[in-house]
């Protein structure tokens, strides 16, 4: 094939590559036969992509990352037919892993527009969603789901398994054992609710009458004494079934592991967000 306009001439790209011809790639990067690279995506140098990567439009790949490679899972066997999807307009920066799935025609899938800074590390068959930031050294592991427009703390691992809800906010240091629901605020080893993510609501455009629901809801899950299923049948008896109502109580039923549980001591220790906000 004729070497594309955008590669470095460092660059080792195997004939069978797919490379769109305003992708770009950087000095002594290796881009295997597997790979496809779409309009003005953008690989940066001494990266490695391997097995089936697929980069979606105008997404950015950073110095030293490596994506595609096999799992780290006992499971996992050689020539299994895996890879990793990186959607449009997301940034991967320096030094990150992202792994591909394990089983046969399985996907680690990251979504749009996200911010995977340097250093982060994520694992097979785990399903990020579009608007996702993890902070430097973040750890996902294996066959975890993070929502939408979540946002992951530096240094914070993640067990198996886990799901982080939408709009929730993981703090620095945190180790995540339990699903963390919705539009919550979670930080602590183990990870515990602290209260509702009202700035990041609000950034969203959440309206003020939809984030006091959320915010009712947060304390009856956290701070009435009730075992969550107690506290479900309150929160739907009580409170206006508007869609993010529904979407945090849909996450609450799909729990194997259950969500993350209020910080030790009595109820109340930690403050809920605050009764009234500005709009």
């Amino acid at each position: 094939m004729t070497r594309a306009e955008g590669i470095h001439p460092t660059a080792l790209v195997d004939p069978a590559a797919r490379i769109h011809p305003t992708a770009r790639v950087g000095a002594f990067s290796i881009v295997g036969a597997e790979v496809a690279l779409g309009a003005d995506a953008e690989v940066g140098h001494h990266v490695v992509l391997e097995g089936r990567v697929e980069i979606a439009p105008r997404a950015k790949v950073g110095h030293g990352s490596v994506l595609g490679g096999k799992p780290q899972d006992l499971k996992f066997r050689d020539g299994t037919p895996s890879g990793v999807r990186i959607g449009t307009d997301t940034v991967i920066r320096e030094y990150v892993t992202i792994h591909r799935a394990t089983h046969p025609d399985g996907w680690t899938e990251i979504g749009e527009g996200c911010l995977v800074m340097a250093m982060s590390h994520i694992a097979h068959d785990c399903r990020v969603g579009d608007g996702v930031i993890l902070i430097n050294y973040s750890g996902i592991t294996g066959h975890c789901e993070i929502g939408e427009r979540a946002t992951i703390g530096g240094l914070t691992g993640i067990v198996p398994f886990t799901r982080v809800g939408a709009f929730a906010y993981i703090g620095g240091l945190s180790k995540v054992t339990q699903d963390v629901p919705p539009f919550l605020l979670a930080e602590g080893s183990p990870a515990v609710a602290r209260g509702v993510n009202v700035v990041g609501l609000r950034r969203a455009g959440m309206p003020p009458a939809d984030r006091r629901v959320i915010q009712d809801a947060y304390r009856i899950l956290y701070r009435s004494g009730l075992a969550p299923q107690g506290a479900v049948e309150r929160i739907r008896r009580e409170l206006p079934p508007i869609p993010p109502l529904t979407l945090l109580l849909e996450f609450i039923a799909g729990a194997r592991r259950g969500i993350c549980g209020a910080p030790s001591g009595e109820p109340g220790d930690v403050p809920a967000a605050p009764e009234s906000e500005p709009v």
